[in-house]
């Protein structure tokens, strides 16, 4: 039993854990002699090789400095100046990026409301009458984040369906992927069957979220192709990525970080997690990933026992969203850091948004639970 003098970690962000000890290695590996700067260097020429594993024979990766990063570079690959990103309006893009789609790639954000945070097809063809219209940003490019905002995910089926209308319209299709591994470790399938298997064009694959240091990557996935989102993205990232400041000169630690978690050519791509615990051989992006999804199940049951707490959304990857009384919360945030989302259901309440990571413990849900009963209980 938890006290109030007993210290927690915070739960208000996956980006508040520390890296990986094996992404802190790989650093320090990459730290002996000199390379190349700029990314021609082995460690990058590898993760060349591992993304191809990872994504198909065609797709091509470019390690960034962040995610806002890569999700800037990405959209502007495939976008001309006059155009416009479909999204939802709770995307990251629209909400936590201080418009920097706006500012650096001078792009107007097409956004759509959401209940959970997912795109309907609907939500695409509405934009059907824009095209051609003078007076209008035209819509060129689809984006998508898996896992949301909200917690949720995407099944297999709904990206296909969104990916496939929003091509008919002659859009490309973004996947901002900062927690894309949670999003296969939950709906137990490969990074590939979540993007190139679907039809998305351009990903942002993230590392920090899941126990990396500094970095990110875009990922062109059919380098290839004519299509939006092919070689002519291919060709731009690299003069995207300079002038956007996120071409690292030491690019060296920023590849060997994504192939800590990602893997090293030729290891195993990952197995479909299910609801069962991934093995130790799996990659170190689909056990942390898991992990931190377990941890969010865990910390909605304890919470849904207790007087006084609503979960509010589907806790589907590491997040769990809930309302509770707002002199509780501000009591428990004094204990853990956490956030507020949204005003509750009452003047009263308020709904609060936990992040579980790969290094949240069991013993630290507990701990949380338990504190809030205390706080509970003291109202």
């Amino acid at each position: 039993m938890t006290s109030s003098s007993t210290p927690l970690p915070p739960f208000a962000s996956d980006n508040y854990a520390p890296a990986h000890p094996d992404v802190l290695a790989a650093v320090a590996a990459a730290n002996e002699g000199y390379a190349v700067a700029y990314g021609d260097d082995p460690w990058t020429a590898r993760l060349a090789e591992r993304v191809r594993e990872l994504f198909g024979p065609t797709a091509v990766a470019f390690p960034v400095l962040n995610g806002t990063g890569a999700n800037v570079i990405s959209l502007m690959s495939v976008t001309p100046r006059y155009a416009g990103v479909v999204a939802s309006d709770l995307a990251h893009i629209n909400t936590d990026e201080n418009g920097a789609p706006e500012r650096v790639g001078g792009l107007k954000l097409l956004t759509r409301p959401t209940t959970d945070a997912r795109l309907s097809v609907d939500d695409v063809t509405a934009w059907a009458g824009e095209i051609g219209a003078v007076h209008r940003a035209q819509p060129a490019v689809l984006s998508l984040t898996q896992s949301t905002e909200l917690g949720t995910v995407y099944p297999v089926q709904d990206l296909k369906e969104l990916a496939a209308a929003a091509h008919e319209l002659g859009m490309a299709v973004h996947m901002d992927g900062s927690r894309l591994a949670n999003a296969a470790a939950a709906l137990g399938t490969s990074l590939r069957a979540l993007t190139t298997d679907v039809g998305v064009d351009v990903l942002s694959l993230g590392a920090a979220k899941n126990g990396g240091m500094i970095g990110e990557a875009v990922v062109v996935l059919d380098a290839e192709g004519a299509g939006p989102g092919g070689a002519a993205a291919a060709r731009a990232v690299p003069f995207l990525r300079k002038a956007s400041m996120q071409l690292a000169s030491k690019a060296r630690f920023v590849s060997a970080q994504l192939l800590a978690l990602f893997g090293e050519p030729g290891a195993p791509v990952g197995t479909p997690a299910g609801t069962d615990a991934p093995s130790s051989g799996a990659p170190l992006w689909l056990r942390n990933a898991a992990h931190a999804n377990a941890m969010a199940a865990r910390l909605r049951a304890g919470v849904e026992a207790l007087d006084g707490v609503t979960v509010t959304r589907p806790t589907e990857a590491n997040a769990v969203f809930a309302t509770l009384p707002r002199d509780a919360a501000e009591r428990l945030r004094a204990r853990a850091r956490f956030y507020d989302w949204a005003d509750g259901e009452a003047r009263d309440r308020v709904e609060v948004r936990w992040m579980c990571s790969w290094d949240t413990s069991e013993q630290a849900v507990d701990g949380f639970v338990a504190a809030l009963a205390e706080e509970l209980a003291r109202g």
